[in-house]
């Protein structure tokens, strides 16, 4: 975590393993599938829904701040030994607080659990994608070719590092 205020917030967080089921993290999601569209070309959006979220290969989390949420993020099961990080999203008035760095973290530390040997993800290639993909490369991720079902796309930029 980067500096102490981060560090002395971050003990009231909670993160859990979350249904989607919460009036909160669906108004969450909506903001987070929104703010990709307006972004992204239709072609490149990748993020997603709410059934997408909920079936078997897909973990979903969210952080929270007693009753306040805070982020979500989840983790993907490719295969048994690769992993995609999707959904790491930050409520609006929580940036810059650490959230997404203690979600990330959080995810990384799964897929560890899991015995994963490769964590994946991908993300836009345009300015406002630039912050995440600097949280990214600080955990140690590094640009590769599109992974999965991914293809190429000037849109979408791909990142993996190995656990």
């Amino acid at each position: 975590m980067n500096g102490v205020a981060h560090a002395v917030e971050a003990t009231h967080w909670r993160i859990r393993r979350d249904d989607l089921s919460g009036a909160p993290v669906r108004a969450l999601l909506a903001e987070h599938l929104r703010s990709m569209h307006a972004l992204s070309p239709p072609g490149s959006v990748h993020a997603l829904d709410l059934d997408k979220l909920r079936r078997p290969d897909v973990t979903f989390w969210t952080i929270w701040d007693d009753e306040e949420l805070l982020g979500c993020g989840a983790l993907r099961e490719l295969d048994a030994t690769h992993g995609e990080i999707k959904s790491m999203r930050t409520a609006q008035a929580q940036r810059r607080r650490g959230v997404a760095r203690v979600m990330l973290a959080h995810i990384v530390a799964q897929a560890r659990k899991r015995a994963y040997a490769r964590l994946s993800l991908e993300t836009g290639s345009m300015p406002a994608f630039e912050p995440a993909q600097q949280l990214y490369r600080q955990f140690g991720f590094s640009y590769c070719a599109p992974f999965g079902d991914y293809v190429e796309d000037p849109n979408s930029v791909f990142m993996t590092r190995l656990l």
